[in-house]
């Protein structure tokens, strides 16, 4: 992004950011595959200090495409999804466990570690988090009426709804939308509603944003009155004099997300060195710097508990009243489900 608040999901504008190919350094550096924007040196300052550089990067603009990358063989040591991910790749043979002994501070890290877990092994560190909930242009719309996410089906809106390109977000707020707050659980009639109620928002829809640079373009120029987003786009625009709201107590709720940082299997370096970069990952000088920088959480909660209540509600990560829909991680079949309809309902089948 232009500001200081990255996206998580950065759609790369150019072939050679696209297809960049790590640097070779050093023997023990490690080769990292990640979002855009990640690369910030303000994540993992003890890594540097002890190496005296960063990483190695390359960057990928979905998931899909780290995935096909590494399942034809692109040599990485460590690479960055979200949970959704987590049994895919594992099933797939691309990661290895980690080694929680490694990990200096593994008593702090957050408890969805243990959504993570397979087999009795540890497959992924969470590393960064969000929220995603109902936003909108305070002077562009009725704000009685942002009390409740079925504000996406009004046909008073048509043309001035923004959803996320993204199936996880936006199942999320349709499973929300539809009374279901644990995904996990979900039936496949349940399922159908989710999908039946997006049908129901699609020709309300002006675009489905790709990053938060979009959604911000859009909520600023006005052409979306109303959106689904992360918790990083309220605060960065407020800052900025538009006016913007958030409302993660809507009736139905809101939702919450985890990313984090994968062993992957056969890397050719170092694993000295990828565990000194997880280490750097939940440093709390990192959960500050995340929290202050891009206003999104670090995975040492007690990192984050520690920077307080008022800072953390100020950036959208407190606790709330209403049903919180975390995006833990699914059965791979209904994921699937998700992916192939999603794609329907965009293209308005």
């Amino acid at each position: 992004m232009e500001k200081n608040m990255k996206s998580r999901f950065v759609k790369l504008t150019t072939a050679v950011s696209l297809a960049a190919l790590p640097t070779l350094a050093s023997a023990q550096d490690l080769v990292v595959l990640d979002w855009s924007g990640y690369e910030d040196p303000g994540f993992i300052g003890e890594y540097i200090e002890k190496h005296g550089s960063p990483p190695n990067y390359s960057f990928f603009g979905e998931e899909e495409e780290a995935f096909q990358k590494l399942r034809a063989g692109f040599k990485v040591d460590v690479a960055h999804p979200c949970s959704q991910s987590v049994l895919k790749w594992q099933m797939a043979g691309l990661i290895e466990p980690l080694d929680p002994s490694r990990i200096d501070r593994w008593e702090d890290v957050n408890e969805i570690k243990e959504s993570f877990k397979i087999d009795g092994e540890y497959y992924m560190l969470p590393t960064d988090w969000g929220t995603t909930s109902l936003i909108y242009r305070t002077d562009l719309v009725d704000a009685s009426k942002m009390d409740s996410l079925q504000v996406f089906t009004d046909p008073a809106y048509a043309g001035r709804v923004s959803l996320p390109n993204n199936v996880d977000d936006v199942y999320a707020l349709a499973f929300l939308a539809t009374g279901v707050t644990d995904w996990t659980n979900a039936t496949q009639e349940q399922f159908e509603a989710a999908s039946a109620w997006l049908r129901k928002v699609h020709p309300n829809v002006v675009t489905y944003w790709a990053d938060g640079a979009e959604l911000a373009q859009l909520l600023t120029t006005g052409e979306a009155a109303i959106a689904w987003g992360w918790n990083e786009t309220p605060t960065t625009l407020a800052g900025e004099g538009v006016a913007v709201a958030s409302n993660r107590e809507a009736a139905e709720g809101s939702s919450s997300w985890f990313c984090g940082y994968v062993n992957v299997a056969d890397g050719p370096n170092s694993e000295d060195a990828m565990y000194d970069f997880f280490n750097a990952w939940m440093d709390p000088a990192s959960a500050e710097y995340i929290v202050e920088a891009w206003g999104y959480g670090n995975g040492n909660q007690a990192a984050m508990k520690a920077l307080g209540g008022d800072v953390l509600d100020g950036v959208g990560l407190g606790p709330v009243s209403a049903p919180v829909l975390a995006q833990s991680p699914l059965d791979n079949r209904l994921r699937e489900q998700m992916i192939s309809e999603f794609e329907n309902i965009k293209v308005g089948f």
